[in-house]
């Protein structure tokens, strides 16, 4: 497991690890695609892989307002089209496409910088 250094404030979600389809978040370890924020944890988030991804996938994220989205696409980088894409855009949010490792590395380092940042975790 690769393991991230957090020093944000208690109260937080922080991501703590990741390995291939798992990661830690404070002190649960998750299994399924999930979405995290500085306050909000949704698990089970309904698309396994990037392949199941759908537009309305994206309402949960819209929902917590991020001026960045990032998304983990698992193990592999993959893009996705901007069909897909298209209800990020729509309302101007910011997103990074990474694989999950990246997106989790990324999401820590940019709470640490005090950034409305969403992590959509793709872990199948």
């Amino acid at each position: 497991m690769i393991e991230l250094k957090n020093e944000l404030p208690s109260g937080r979600y922080h991501i703590r690890g990741y390995k291939p389809n798992e990661v830690l978040i404070n002190d649960s370890t998750y299994h399924r695609s999930l979405i995290v924020c500085e306050h909000t944890l949704i698990e089970n988030w309904r698309p396994l892989t990037i392949q199941e991804l759908i537009a309305t996938d994206w309402e949960p994220v819209i929902a917590l307002e991020p001026k960045v989205v990032l998304l983990g696409t698992g193990s592999t980088l993959y893009f996705q089209s901007s069909e897909i894409l298209a209800p990020l855009i729509e309302k101007k949010i910011g997103f990074e496409i990474m694989d999950t490792a990246a997106a989790c590395r990324t999401f820590t380092i940019l709470m640490a910088e005090d950034r409305q940042v969403v992590a959509a975790l793709l872990l199948g």
